[in-house]
């Protein structure tokens, strides 16, 4: 598979199979990342691979804080305080274009809160990753960052794996981070869920837009 058909087909996927995800699999996409170019090589990334165990334990304690109604408190803010346009309207039809598709009404508060409450899961697939930097980076190491995550998710697709990136999975640092035994100091930047798509399920059904190059690009001569 070549770099344009990966990134064509690369889709965040909320069902998966369940179906372990073998573990030299998983080391392939990593040893793929690590290529991933960063400020000065500093090479910021540290991840948790969460499985079988682990991963019940911990998105049961994740999920229950949520559903206790505890505030999420990230270690950083991802989303704008302030949503302007064009932002505001693609974020809302994101949302609106997945409960369209699974029929969720407005008012169906009960079903929006369960939909949600999956994030804390990783959506029920085998493994769920978790990024964390020494809190002594800045801002061009979340861009460095990126770019791991990226290559991760292209190298995925390349195994036959499908994944979702996570900033919810950030929602709750200080509890994952003694859980996982990582340096309460330390960023949680987000998580990421992968395994194989259940091709079946109808959330796995959507793709969500993308602007054309002419709407973000300017060429100058």
């Amino acid at each position: 598979m070549n770099v344009i058909a990966a990134l064509q087909q690369r889709k965040s996927i909320r069902a998966f199979l369940n179906k372990d995800v073998e573990q030299d699999k998983i080391n392939a996409i990593l040893t793929a990342a690590r290529h991933a170019p960063s400020g000065t090589n500093t090479q910021p990334w540290q991840v948790a691979v969460v499985t079988d165990d682990a991963k019940k334990n911990l998105q049961a304690e994740i999920e229950s804080k949520f559903r206790r109604g505890d505030k999420a408190e990230p270690d950083y803010h991802y989303y704008p305080e302030k949503w302007l346009e064009p932002y505001k309207s693609r974020r809302v039809a994101c949302g609106l274009q997945m409960y369209s598709t699974l029929s969720v009404e407005r008012e169906d508060k009960q079903r929006r809160l369960d939909l949600w409450a999956a994030n804390y899961r990783a959506f029920d697939a085998p493994v769920m990753l978790l990024f964390f930097m020494d809190g002594c980076m800045q801002t061009g190491s979340y861009m460095d960052y990126g770019m791991f995550l990226q290559s991760l998710m292209l190298a995925a697709v390349e195994q036959g794996l499908a994944s979702c990136p996570q900033a919810s999975l950030a929602d709750y640092p200080a509890l994952i981070k003694t859980t996982l035994n990582y340096p309460q100091d330390s960023i949680l930047l987000c998580g990421l869920s992968l395994g194989y798509e259940d091709k079946s399920a109808l959330v796995n059904s959507y793709r969500t837009p993308r602007e054309e190059v002419s709407t973000f690009t300017r060429y100058f001569k």
